[in-house]
């Protein structure tokens, strides 16, 4: 006997309110409205600690956690029922109460090269500053490319080709879905092999 699912009226999603975390937040709305089309959703935006400090490495200010807990504490008051986020931003062990409901389809997991003036991380030259947020990046790159100096890049996806475009790094490597969410494909010079760089999630 199959069991009938109770849909609330209303669901309110949290979400960071960077430009592509309301894409993914708004994705996940019309997909539920989809399934419940009586069902009011509405997308609670906010923004994290994550967000808000720009000058340091997340490994030097609390990690992947800066970017979920205030939307946690939104649903623990009750001000949301769930919450959005890209899986590499969750952290491995969830507080008690939390799980992970879902996970939607998979978009390009790899990582994406972006410059105005170099076709790959092979083209870079001795001393060239390439830009990542992710030590995972830096370790796999620097490794394979030790003549680059690798800096940390922080800020929302349009922050750093900002400071991409206003000549801050010769390069940049951003997560090649980001880039194709938000119509941006055109910026991609070249993605990073699995081999090089490996996916984050």
């Amino acid at each position: 006997m199959t069991q009938q699912v109770q849909v609330p009226s209303q669901l309110i999603i949290a979400s960071r309110e960077s430009r592509l975390a309301m894409w993914q937040a708004e994705h996940v709305r019309d997909r539920l409205a989809a399934l419940y089309p009586d069902c009011q959703i509405s997308i609670l935006g906010m923004t994290t600690r994550g967000d808000q400090i720009l000058d340091r490495t997340l490994s030097k200010v609390g990690g992947k956690g800066l970017f979920v807990k205030e939307l946690e504490v939104a649903m623990a008051e009750g001000r949301a029922d769930l919450a959005v986020h890209s899986l590499k931003d969750v952290p491995m062990d969830l507080p008690e109460g939390f799980e992970l409901a879902a996970v939607l389809e998979r978009e390009d997991p790899r990582d994406a090269f972006v410059s105005n003036d170099y076709a790959s991380l092979d083209a870079l030259p001795a001393g060239a500053v390439v830009g990542t947020s992710s030590l995972r990046r830096q370790a796999l790159i620097a490794a394979r490319y030790p003549h680059l100096v690798i800096q940390p890049l922080r800020g929302n996806l349009d922050t750093r080709l900002g400071k991409l475009d206003r000549g801050d790094y010769a390069a940049i490597i951003l997560a090649a879905a980001g880039l194709k969410r938000l119509g941006l494909p055109q910026r991609i010079r070249s993605v990073l092999a699995p081999e090089l760089s490996l996916p984050a999630a």
